[in-house]
């Protein structure tokens, strides 16, 4: 373990961390431990002078370049409040997209199957929110521990049931780029992560994204339900092929987001992609994204990973956001959890 000065808006606390072996993930849970301020809310900067990191939950913590007695500051997001957590949700018909930031996402050993709770009831129809050229419509995907790549395939196959054949390219990719996607990024064995991912009950996340972003040349931009952040993976620019697309993500479930020029015309009329207007969020389709995030967490359409409570379905323990089940999974072998 290696100590990490943290200044924060409480004061000053020394952090006990593995360098090795911990994911971003787990560093913002021992900031929120001492800080309560929410992983999703958390902004971090490190270094003279100071300068913002890059958090993907899903990465190892050696992805931020934090060395041995490193000093953070922490500081919570401007106009994001600070309450108490909130009631576990869903989006899509089951949670929220968001699983997913992963109690297994192909980081953990063995992959973790999430129950999510009853999903309330919805209004008739999916949600959208009107944008140039017509309306961006919250496109559900089953929540089947493949969501983000049902969603990657309705987008780029027009079809959610080739999600398998999805879980082979991103296979493939990471065997052909060993410089890329070595050990230290993937956050374990080469071969075992491959082996796990092609698993159809292993979630994915930042690092599948990425890949998939090379692979259909087009940057996937994934907004966030419950902080409207908008995370955008972009292909190599010397491949680029200037397009985007849009990802709705809950907590632990992604959906697509797809046009529509009108809201009574057949999916098979939705535009998947279109052409990046602006690199930043100002950008037409992006602001419309996050105006459907505002309409999803309205209705709670999210769950907090950090605070949501779960049961082992195996021992029935209770259990306490993401980090709790991850340990419970590695001490025991369990890797089924459920929302309660």
């Amino acid at each position: 373990m290696a100590p990490i000065r943290l200044r924060h808006p409480k004061g000053v606390t020394t952090l006990q961390v593995d360098l090795d072996s911990f994911t971003v993930l787990d560093l913002q849970q021992e900031i929120f431990a001492v800080t309560e301020i929410p992983p999703s809310q958390q902004e971090l900067k490190a270094g003279y002078p100071p300068h913002s990191l890059t958090l993907i939950p899903e990465l190892p913590l050696e992805s931020l370049g934090l060395k041995t007695g490193e000093q953070l500051i922490v500081t919570q997001k401007p106009g994001a409040a600070r309450t108490a957590a909130p009631a576990a949700n869903t989006v899509s018909n089951a949670s929220p997209a968001a699983p997913m930031t992963g109690l297994t996402r192909s980081q953990l050993s063995e992959p973790v199957v999430l129950t999510p709770a009853p999903a309330a009831p919805q209004e008739s129809g999916p949600d959208y929110v009107p944008t140039e050229g017509g309306y961006l419509v919250h496109r559900i995907v089953p929540d089947d521990n493949s969501c983000l790549f049902s969603s990657i395939a309705l987008i780029f196959e027009q079809d959610m049931s080739k999600a398998p054949q999805i879980r082979k390219i991103v296979a493939e990719e990471i065997r052909k780029d060993m410089d890329t996607w070595n050990e230290a990024i993937l956050g374990r064995p080469r071969e075992e992560y491959i082996s796990t991912i092609l698993k159809p009950n292993t979630w994915g996340g930042a690092i599948e994204l990425a890949v998939l972003a090379k692979h259909y040349n087009t940057e996937v931009a994934s907004v966030d339900v419950e902080t409207g952040r908008i995370d955008r993976f972009a292909p190599p620019a010397e491949s680029d092929s200037g397009n985007r697309c849009v990802l709705v993500y809950s907590g632990i479930h992604y959906d697509a987001a797809t046009i529509a020029p009108m809201l009574d015309v057949p999916d098979d009329f939705h535009q998947t992609m279109v052409p990046r207007e602006r690199e930043g969020d100002d950008d037409a389709v992006l602001q419309a994204a996050k105006k459907l995030a505002d309409k999803l967490r309205v209705k709670k359409a999210y769950t907090n990973t950090a605070t949501f409570d779960l049961r082992c379905q195996v021992c029935k323990t209770g259990l306490k956001g993401e980090k709790e089940a991850r340990q419970h999974a590695k001490e025991t072998g369990h890797v089924e959890f459920g929302e309660y």
